[in-house]
């Protein structure tokens, strides 16, 4: 059932996971151990007293204005593209953040995120996201642009299962969403049928009250049927019965997760995220920390851990360390509440949102970002 507490959990337990991560993306387990201790990270890693997210969040969020930019459209003009055609135009707002300085002084700008600073912050962008959008961002799951399966495909993608709660597309449809999104930039099948995956979770936690095992096992399958002629299914189908597989026979965490692999590529961030997320599901404090304290994409496989374990508990469930000094908190959760708010204004109706308009007709709205 649709929760305001459960999408705001899920975008901010992903900010929380990637701003904890960040701190430790390109070290190795040695150099984390002896940095942090026996435990590894396990508070922010603040600078100027904030939490930095990375590229993993900035755009998650401009994925949800992608969805949210498309709905606004179709009901203010009565016609609308597919979703996924807004969300390239998102990623291409930013991609100009990463190449280009606050302000931009353009008549018309079409993401109000370009109005924040803060967004404009290069946090390690990932070198396939910025050559795909570059180049147009022009892939699809049936021409693909190139042969990567990196994880810039399925890091982002979580705003998509939190808006087709509980609305009458199929979980087929907003699946595949989930896949053209990362399809855009991501051309192997291993790129984005995980994508797909980590959408048909989210949904289901929160549209059908599904544990994250019920979720997980559900989506495998869902995945098989989906995706039958791809030619890695069972590479993907693999991976994700080791990870339910390791997280039930309760072995050492670090041992599991060099199994899973290290993050770098799609597949692999959700198995070690599926993997942290099942073993420690009513403990979001302990399934990011072993979520991140490992040789690989650390602020990846924190984000998507978030994502799925703040989902299935909430905001408020998330402890307050993880809520103080996170970048962008405000903005985060006014994102997650427009995702769960939606549209309410039309062409055939005289309601007036003046915010709404200010944010998704106009992209002028400015607030203030401080923490």
């Amino acid at each position: 059932m649709r929760d305001i507490d459960k999408f705001r959990g899920c975008l901010i337990g992903g900010a929380a996971g990637d701003a904890l991560g960040f701190a430790v993306e390109f070290l190795r387990e040695e150099q984390i151990f002896s940095k942090y201790g026996d435990n590894g990270i396990t508070d922010y890693s603040l600078k100027k007293g904030i939490a930095e997210i990375s590229d993993d969040t900035q755009m998650t969020l401009f994925t949800a204005n992608g969805l949210l930019l498309g709905t606004t459209r179709g009901m203010t003009r009565g016609i609308m593209g597919s979703y996924e055609s807004y969300i390239k135009i998102m990623y291409q707002c930013w991609y100009r953040t990463q190449t280009e300085s606050y302000p931009i002084n353009d008549d018309y700008l079409y993401s109000w995120l370009l109005n924040v600073p803060e967004l404009f912050a290069r946090r390690a962008p990932g070198i396939t996201c910025l050559s795909a959008i570059e180049h147009g961002a022009e892939g699809s799951t049936s021409e693909p642009i190139n042969n990567s399966k990196g994880c810039g495909g399925v890091m982002r993608v979580a705003p998509i299962g939190l808006y087709f709660c509980d609305k009458s597309i199929s979980y087929e449809k907003s699946d595949m969403i989930g896949a053209e999104a990362a399809a855009l930039t991501h051309g192997h099948d291993l790129g984005f049928i995980p994508a797909a995956a980590l959408v048909h979770i989210i949904r289901s936690i929160i549209e059908n009250g599904a544990t994250i095992s019920e979720a997980v096992n559900e989506t495998i399958n869902a995945m098989q049927a989906l995706f039958p002629k791809a030619k890695h299914i069972a590479d993907f189908t693999d991976i994700m019965q080791k990870a339910v597989m390791l997280a039930e026979t309760g072995d050492d965490d670090l041992s599991s997760i060099h199994q899973l692999g290290e993050g770098w590529v799609a597949e692999e961030t959700l198995a070690i995220a599926v993997y942290c997320s099942l073993k420690y599901q009513e403990d979001f404090d302990t399934a990011i920390r072993v979520a991140v304290n490992h040789n690989g994409d650390s602020d990846s496989t924190g984000a998507v851990t978030g994502n799925i374990i703040g989902a299935y508990i909430g905001y408020d469930a998330i402890p307050s360390k993880y809520k103080n000094n996170l970048e962008l908190r405000d903005i985060t959760l006014e994102i997650a509440d427009d995702l769960y708010n939606d549209c309410r204004i039309s062409e055939y109706d005289p309601y007036e949102d003046e915010i709404w308009e200010s944010k998704y007709v106009k992209a002028e709205y400015v607030r203030d970002t401080s923490v």
